[in-house]
């Protein structure tokens, strides 16, 4: 498939961009410096399901737009280019695709026309240590009457705090590093034994921390297959990765585009900076990184909609050079920019921050790289 968008996504992307741009990197700005409860505009994520977006993974059989990986790329990618604070990554994409690869048809008759109204914010809840592994999930999930008891603790769950429901990865069987005795459950936050602490991303993004303690689910609370979850956490991911790796390819965008723009206004020695063949030089370099980044995301997307179960190499490649090309975009940005480049009253260094939290989620360029390398029995 040709590694360009079909004239109905370049119509979303258009749709996405007026729409995001309307609030731009100020709405980021105003949640930070209020200190929003919330950390994002419930009104903007209401227009976020009155455009549509909220539903682009839901199937048409429950209110969604029936659409695919690219289509949500494309929004991530607008998302990227203003910084937006919203629910869409975990909600929209990770919550969607969760219950519907997991639930029975009746909870997804109850769940999704929620999240695509707008109505129903969820979170997943995987990584237990310092860096993305999610075979060493280590909370238990054990036989209790008709259920299970959940005990442990999560980090890093995005929109934990805000969450209406939590999907949460906990191990039913095994030890921390294998794939098989996975289990996905669904969990009420305000159930009996949760506790959950926000933790404001050094991007102004939200995360959290939870605690499950001795936490009772009944059986209907299960995604998928009792101790055979692996291969749903897994898919759910690679979705989840390469929505990050189009939002790492807006972040990298933006900020070049910034750059550029500077370097034609900023004047030194009589003349615009961007006269000066070194400067050139580096912006081309950029630029080339960015096209062939974004070649890459656009072809994991593809294979996320054609062909999931061969998508794992080419959402890895996706991630990592995402990640490492937003690096160098926000680092060359500053840069450019010189002094002014590290300061609030510019928005580059929030580009960097988002750049670099960005990076980690759902595993960074080494992560990536070891699996890629793995496969290839290195």
């Amino acid at each position: 498939m040709a590694l360009i968008l079909t004239e109905e996504q370049a119509m979303l992307q258009d749709s996405a961009k007026g729409f995001l741009a309307e609030s731009g990197v100020a709405e980021l700005r105003r949640v930070r410096d209020r200190r929003d409860a919330d950390g994002f505009s419930r009104d903007l994520w209401k227009a976020f399901a009155e455009m549509g977006f909220t539903g682009i993974l839901a199937p048409e059989a429950h209110g969604g737009l029936g659409l695919g990986h690219v289509e949500a790329g494309v929004v991530m990618e607008e998302i990227g280019r203003n910084l937006t604070p919203s629910p869409f990554l975990s909600t929209a994409v990770l919550g969607v695709r969760a219950i519907d690869r997991g639930a029975g048809e009746d909870r997804k008759a109850d769940l999704l026309p929620r999240i695509v109204a707008g109505d129903l914010i969820t979170a997943l809840a995987v990584d237990e240590g310092a860096k993305h592994r999610p075979q060493a999930v280590a909370l238990k999930a054990e036989r209790s009457g008709n259920g299970f008891r959940l005990s442990g603790a999560k980090g890093f769950v995005v929109d934990g705090h805000v969450a209406d429901l939590l999907i949460v990865a906990a191990r039913t069987a095994g030890s921390p590093g294998e794939e098989a005795g996975l289990t996905l459950f669904v969990v009420d936050p305000k159930a009996s034994g949760v506790s959950i602490e926000r933790t404001v991303m050094v991007d102004a993004h939200n995360a959290a921390r939870i605690r499950f303690d001795g936490v009772e689910v009944d059986a209907d609370a299960v995604l998928g297959e009792v101790d055979g979850g692996w291969a749903l956490l897994e898919g759910v991911l690679n979705t989840g990765r390469a929505a990050v790796a189009s939002e790492l390819l807006g972040v990298g965008a933006e900020s070049f585009d910034r750059t550029v723009a500077y370097l034609g206004e900023r004047r030194q020695f009589g003349k615009a900076i961007g006269e000066f063949q070194a400067l050139q030089h580096r912006a081309a370099h950029l630029y080339s990184e960015l096209q062939v980044t974004r070649a890459a995301v656009l072809k994991a997307l593809q294979m996320m909609d054609e062909a999931p179960d061969a998508a794992l190499p080419f959402v890895s490649v996706a991630k990592a050079r995402a990640g490492r090309t937003a690096t160098l975009a926000v680092q060359e940005a500053v840069q450019m920019h010189g002094g002014i480049g590290m300061t609030d009253e510019v928005d580059i260094g929030l580009f960097m921050k988002r750049a670099r939290v960005a990076q980690e989620l759902f595993g960074d360029d080494n992560f990536h790289a070891d699996r890629i390398a793995r496969m290839g029995s290195y």
